[in-house]
């Protein structure tokens, strides 16, 4: 099969998901975007002597039957999407991605790989089809370092690298938690992690800490972490880390800062929920992603993501 990959155009997006030293006995003719990997000083013929064809993104939307894109696919490459394609990537089709599937998707009988983490999953015409052939976590990295990144950038945004005299508290205890952890716990001794059966404990002594980070998802529907009264027992000053990026949901009532305002001031505390942390570690993630795709994606013949949800 025809694998084409594109270049994301999602805002300060620099990961790269396929570095050419991983390209090995592919079974899917690997079609490369020209520039594809220009953020990490990858120039095409790195690609060409891997065995890739370069192409411009028109070329790679008319040639190709698979079409791999690292963020959703954006409404200007709308009319080069054909009918029947497969698209791969992080797609989000039950959130950021759901006007992708109404307008794309469904229409076009286009066959989408939503690679997260947690739950692969294969959608076609409004049905899910969880991989059996991707492993939940494969990725566990990236996550990671959306803590480790996200909250080093929070730290020096904010203007401070916490020491003895700031107690911290990190809500959760997964994968972007840990990463969290990783970068507070080289500053200063005096942090903590809670998770949901430990919660009670932390929300007994709020005002002890001058810095809260939450690493827990709880999506539109469920309880917020940190109600808007509970948030008020923080010290005056106090910074808010939601590394989850849950805006409005985990941390009740806040909303989404952008890399040139990744923090705001509101009610006497700062908040900091910038999504997408990990494009600030993108060289060390691309290594991971480029591994870990190749072994899982692009290597075996694409044909079986179809075959997969024709069991």
């Amino acid at each position: 099969m025809k694998l084409g990959l594109i270049k994301s155009d999602f805002p300060n997006e620099r990961r790269l998901p396929l570095l050419p030293k991983d390209i090995h006995k592919f079974k899917n003719a690997i079609f490369i975007e020209s520039g594809f990997g220009s953020d990490l000083d990858i120039d095409d013929a790195a690609y060409w002597n891997a065995g890739c064809t370069i192409l411009s993104r028109p070329e790679i939307f008319a040639e190709c039957d698979a079409i791999f894109s690292l963020k959703i696919i954006q409404p200007t490459d709308y009319e080069l999407i054909r009918p029947n394609q497969i698209i791969i990537g992080w797609t989000h089709p039950l959130g950021s991605g759901k006007d992708f599937m109404k307008t794309q998707a469904i229409p076009k009988n286009l066959y989408v790989l939503d690679l997260d983490n947690r739950r692969p999953t294969m959608f076609y015409q409004g049905k899910s089809y969880p991989s059996k052939i991707i492993p939940k976590n494969y990725i566990y990295q990236n996550s990671f370092y959306a803590g480790y990144a996200g909250t080093l950038h929070a730290l020096l945004n904010y203007g401070l690298l916490p020491d003895n005299e700031n107690s911290v508290a990190i809500l959760g205890a997964g994968n972007t938690a840990q990463g969290a952890f990783h970068a507070v716990s080289k500053m200063t001794p005096t942090v903590r992690m809670f998770t949901r059966r430990t919660m009670p404990e932390f929300k007994e002594h709020l005002p002890e800490y001058s810095i809260v980070i939450n690493g827990i998802e709880v999506g539109d529907e469920a309880e917020p972490i940190m109600t808007l009264a509970e948030q008020a027992q923080l010290k005056k000053g106090s910074l808010i880390i939601d590394i989850a990026a849950d805006a409005g949901n985990a941390i009740e009532g806040n909303h989404f800062t952008t890399v040139d305002q990744p923090i705001y001031q509101e009610n006497g505390l700062y908040y900091y929920t910038l999504p997408n942390t990990p494009i600030f570690a993108y060289r060390n993630i691309s290594k991971v992603l480029s591994k870990q795709f190749s072994h899982y994606i692009f290597k075996e013949d694409l044909t079986r993501l179809i075959d997969e949800i024709n069991e």
